[in-house]
C-alpha cells in the first residue's frame, strides 16, 4: 500500500488533518510533513523528500500544496498521486509581499495572537456552526508554533516560485480540491489548477471555506479515498 504524506498549512500542524488521520490511518501508513524549519519552499521541500518514504501519495493544503508542488518539481518519481487543496500555484503578488511585512513585525514584537486573531483567522472558515472551535484549533496550533515559525513561513511564502509549468507537466492521478466559500484561495485558482493538470478532478466542498480537511471532514475523506482508489 503505497502510504499517504500529509502536508499542513501556515501555522498548523497535524491537528488539520485529525479527521483524515483519523480515516486513514486504519487503511494505510500515514505521515505528517513538518513544515517549520526553513524559509524557502525549496528548503522545505528538499527536507520532506529527504525524511519521506521512497514513494507516497502527497496531499497538501494552502502553504502545503504550495510545498507539496515544490517537492514535485523536486522529486517527481518520488510522488505516486498529488492532491492539492485550497492552495495556489502561483507566486506571491508584490502587493502580498508588502502586506506580510508589518505582521512580521507585529510577531516579533509579541503580537501572534494579534496577528492571527485579527488579520488572518477571519478569512479562514466559512460562517458555520462549528466555526468556533475550528477557529480556537486554529490559534492553539499557532501559539504552539510561535514566533520564529510564523515569520520563517511567511518568508518562504514570499519568495515562492510559480509552479504553472510544473503543473502542466503532472501526469500523476491529482486531486483539486477546494471550501466553496474559500477566501484566501478562491474558485479561479483551483480551476486553473484543474486546466493546468490534465486528467485532473475538481471537487468544490459546500459548506466550507479554507480548512475543509476541519470544516467538512466526511466530504473530503471521501473525495481523499476516490483519490487513493479506496472506493
Amino acid at each position: 500500500m503505497i502510504p499517504l504524506l500529509l502536508i499542513p498549512g501556515m501555522m498548523c500542524d497535524a491537528r488539520l488533518y485529525g479527521p483524515q488521520l483519523a480515516f486513514f490511518s486504519s487503511r494505510m501508513p500515514v505521515h505528517l510533513a513538518p513544515i517549520t524549519a526553513y524559509e524557502t519552499v525549496q528548503e522545505l521541500a528538499w527536507e520532506i523528500i529527504e525524511h519521506s518514504p521512497e514513494r507516497f501519495a502527497l496531499a497538501g493544503l494552502s502553504m502545503g500544496g504550495i510545498v507539496a508542488m515544490e517537492v514535485l518539481r523536486q522529486a517527481p518519481e518520488r510522488v505516486d498521486r498529488l492532491a492539492l487543496l485550497d492552495t495556489n500555484p502561483r507566486a506571491e503578488l508584490d502587493e502580498v509581499k508588502k502586506k506580510r511585512e508589518p505582521q512580521i513585525e507585529k510577531v516579533r514584537n509579541g503580537q501572534l495572537l494579534e496577528v492571527m486573531r485579527d488579520e488572518l483567522k477571519p478569512q479562514y472558515l466559512a460562517p458555520t456552526g462549528n466555526r468556533q472551535p475550528i477557529l480556537d484549533l486554529c490559534m492553539e496550533m499557532a501559539l504552539g508554533l510561535g514566533p520564529e515559525v510564523f515569520e520563517r513561513q511567511s518568508r518562504a511564502l514570499q519568495s515562492r516560485p510559480d509552479q504553472q509549468n510544473v503543473l502542466i507537466q503532472c501526469r500523476k492521478p491529482t486531486l483539486i480540491l477546494m471550501g466553496k466559500e474559500d477566501k484566501l484561495c478562491p474558485l479561479d485558482r483551483h480551476e486553473l489548477m484543474h486546466d493546468l493538470v490534465k486528467g485532473s478532478t475538481l471537487e468544490i466542498i459546500d459548506g466550507a471555506g479554507h480548512l475543509p480537511t476541519l470544516e467538512q471532514p466526511d466530504a473530503v475523506n471521501r473525495a481523499l479515498a476516490a483519490w487513493m482508489e479506496l472506493e
